[in-house]
């Protein structure tokens, strides 16, 4: 039999965002329920060595970091439910959504921090490689590569500005691209063609991430030419694939106002959206930043505004009643 879980706040994604959250609607008495969605703990849940969160002198993991973050919310009182939602109802308070067992969720406001997951290549050495020297984020491990050689694969904004940020660490940058021109804006391409430490490959794919040692690490990268087909190497340290993100909004199109890239809109300065009581944070609002510590951020944002909602609610209630009255 189905069952329906009520609460004050419901909060669909459980990465630093939306555990964030949690922590915060819990301490206001809230009493929130977290839906954890397919990959409990997010993205961190994959990354191994963390040395930019706050709070910690010394390299953490990923995973340690994001069980600290459950255990502490559960300890201020909010609930973890592990369910796959499959149906949202955003017409009316409380929002409704459905798991793929049939178990209803209604919370008189909804806190949406399903995040973002980074586009891979979809090669079997690339993910045998993650986080062996292949990455999808240079402002996250760029750090650990300080003088060594590392490329970046793509051609829009995103792989050009990982570029430029990774030559804070090396001295030897390589940005590999599968076509002739790039499609970044122009100005960050200025800027590229002009750093004397990057060197651009035209019309190159990788084929292959070339692991060596035991265990094994990357230590550089079969590349295809797009137009002979010829197989060449390059020697490096790290890899980063920077070919953009998939935002994990596709249970809300046609329920929320999204960006051009599938993104949930949210008022500047806030986690509103365009729905009243309906908030969003971490990575499937935010394009731009994209660190654990931003996420975070905004999960603290969207349960105080989600308070400030409540809050004012409940009174314009009291007042219609004693008017009725």
């Amino acid at each position: 039999m189905s069952t329906t879980h009520t609460t004050r706040m419901l909060i669909l994604g459980s990465g630093p965002a939306g555990l964030s959250a949690a922590i915060y609607g819990a301490r206001a008495g809230m009493a929130p329920i977290v839906v954890q969605g397919i990959q409990p703990g997010g993205q961190l849940m994959t990354t191994t060595d963390v040395e930019n969160y706050p709070g910690f002198r010394d390299v953490i993991q990923g995973p340690w970091l994001m069980e600290q973050m459950q255990a502490q919310a559960e300890h201020v009182g909010a609930r973890m439910l592990w369910d796959q939602i499959v149906a949202v109802d955003l017409s009316r308070r409380p929002f409704r959504l459905t798991g793929d067992g049939g178990d209803v969720y209604e919370g008189d406001v909804l806190v949406i921090a399903t995040g973002a997951q980074a586009k891979w290549l979809g090669l079997d050495s690339e993910k045998l490689l993650q986080g062996k020297g292949v990455s999808a984020c240079a402002t996250c491990d760029g750090f650990f590569y300080r003088g060594k050689k590392v490329v970046v694969i793509g051609g829009g904004n995103t792989a050009v500005e990982e570029a430029l940020y990774l030559t804070n660490h090396s001295p030897d940058v390589t940005l590999i691209h599968r076509r002739d021109g790039l499609r970044a804006e122009r100005i960050l391409q200025e800027r590229l063609f002009a750093h004397p430490n990057i060197t651009v490959l035209w019309n190159k794919t990788v084929d292959r991430f070339v692991g060596a040692g035991d265990p094994a690490v990357l230590v550089g990268l079969d590349l295809k030419d797009t137009v002979t087909g010829e197989i060449s190497h390059v020697a490096a340290d790290g890899g980063f694939v920077a070919i953009g993100h998939h935002p994990a909004t596709e249970l809300f199109k046609g329920h929320l106002e999204l960006d051009e890239d599938g993104y949930i809109r949210v008022e500047t300065g806030s986690t509103r959206t365009a729905i009243p009581g309906v908030f969003a944070c971490g990575d499937v609002m935010d394009k731009i930043y994209r660190q654990a510590v931003t996420a975070a951020g905004t999960g603290c944002m969207a349960a105080l505004d989600a308070e400030r909602f409540l809050a004012e609610a409940d009174f314009e209630a009291q007042q219609r009643e004693q008017v009725d009255a």
